[in-house]
């Protein structure tokens, strides 16, 4: 439960970095004049999240680590982790937690966005059920992936809303 306890830390730890990046790249966004669209899911979206990590930690403690589970489950964290760094890396200054478009700043097509046009939801779902698979807590993995399915229905649509404000797609990265 240590190891376990350990990588729900780091993750959070993760989460933190993620929203200095976010608060950095939201200052920037919005002196450039950025537009931000719905923004009265995001504090469903940030309990939620939140809520994930501690419902991992409490019901892990009630469950046995399952090797030919756990050790997969972690890979796609990982894995995870990656493809949202990625994503974040490829946005760059206009990735952000919440959704703002900033005019006239072209939508990115490049990096894992060639391929679909969400891939950071991808990441997010991944998570959602392999974090808490990792220690067996599996009343946590289908909670949360049933309340961030509907979750993500929202916040996709109101993001694709917002992108249809772009301009041309900037070329690839």
């Amino acid at each position: 439960m240590l190891a376990y306890t350990l990588l729900i830390a780091l993750v959070a730890v993760e989460r933190v970095a993620e929203l200095v990046v976010s608060q950095r790249n939201l200052k920037w966004s919005r002196a450039q004049g950025g537009v931000e669209y719905g923004a009265g899911h995001y504090p469903v979206m940030v309990v939620l999240h939140t809520a994930l990590l501690a419902a991992c930690l409490f019901e892990a403690a009630h469950r046995e680590f399952l090797p030919a589970l756990g050790w997969p489950m972690l890979a796609l964290v990982i894995a995870a982790q990656g493809l949202r760094w990625w994503c974040i890396a490829t946005l760059g200054r206009q990735w952000n937690t919440r959704v703002v478009v900033v005019p006239d700043a072209g939508r990115v097509t490049g990096g894992p966005y060639r391929f679909i046009p969400h891939p950071n939801y991808v990441a997010v779902v991944v998570e959602g059920f392999a974090l808490p698979l990792v220690h067996s807590a599996w009343i946590t993995a289908l909670a949360f992936t049933v309340l961030n399915a509907a979750l993500l229905w929202t916040r996709i649509s109101v993001e694709n809303t917002a992108l249809q404000t772009l301009s041309d797609p900037r070329p690839p990265r």
